[in-house]
C-alpha cells in the first residue's frame, strides 16, 4: 500500500513500524508495576547498558519515574499470554503470575526464559516517551526459548533461516546456518 502525502507523520510510523518485527518483554519494577515493551534494547558493552521506552501517559509511568533498578525478562513464545495481560489496561497484571520479590521490592518473574536487573543511571523525555537507561547489576538464562516477537500487530515466533533462506527444522531455532 502506498501512502499519500496527506498521511500524517503519525500514521505513516504507525504504518510502517508495523512491519519492523521486535522482541517482546516484560519490564517491572518495585511497587509492583510492570508492562509489555517491544522498545528494549542494549545500548553498550562497556559499561554494560540497556534501555528501553515508556509512554509518558502510561499507568506505569509514575512507578518507573520513580524506580532505581528495573527487570527486563525476555519472552519466549510459551509466555504470550504473559505478554498480553502485561500489556492489558486496568489489571492486575501480576494477577496470577509467578515472581519473586528481591530486598528492595523488585519482582523477578520466575516464568521468563532469560531476564536482566538493571539500575537506572538515565531517565529523559523523548517526544511522548520517557527514556530510561539501566546498568546491568545481574541477569540469568534459565532455558533455551524460542524468542517471542511482536509483527504486525500480533505475537510471532522468530526462526532461523538456512544460508539459502529457507526457514530451518531443527533445534528450536531453526537449524543452524
Amino acid at each position: 500500500m502506498t501512502l499519500s502525502t496527506t498521511t500524517s507523520p503519525e500514521e505513516l510510523l504507525r504504518r510502517v513500524l508495523r512491519r519492523h518485527a521486535a522482541g517482546v518483554t516484560v519490564v517491572t519494577v518495585p511497587g509492583p508495576a510492570g508492562f509489555t515493551a517491544t522498545s528494549f534494547t542494549s545500548v553498550s558493552l562497556r559499561p554494560a547498558l540497556v534501555s528501553f521506552y515508556l509512554g509518558r501517559t502510561a499507568s506505569t509511568a509514575g512507578a518507573v519515574q520513580r524506580a532505581g533498578r528495573f527487570a527486563v525478562h525476555l519472552l519466549g513464545t510459551a509466555d504470550a499470554a504473559l505478554a498480553a495481560r502485561f500489556a492489558a489496561s486496568g489489571a492486575d497484571r501480576f494477577e496470577g503470575a509467578a515472581y519473586e520479590t528481591r530486598a528492595d521490592g523488585l519482582p523477578v518473574l520466575s516464568a521468563a526464559p532469560a531476564w536482566l536487573i538493571a539500575r537506572v543511571v538515565s531517565r529523559r523525555p523523548v517526544g511522548d516517551h520517557i527514556l530510561v537507561v539501566g546498568e546491568l547489576e545481574a541477569g540469568a538464562v534459565r532455558e533455551e526459548a524460542v524468542p517471542l516477537v511482536h509483527h504486525d500487530g500480533a505475537f510471532a515466533l522468530a526462526s532461523r533461516l538456512t544460508p539459502d533462506g529457507a526457514r530451518g527444522t531443527g533445534g528450536p531455532y531453526g537449524s543452524e546456518p
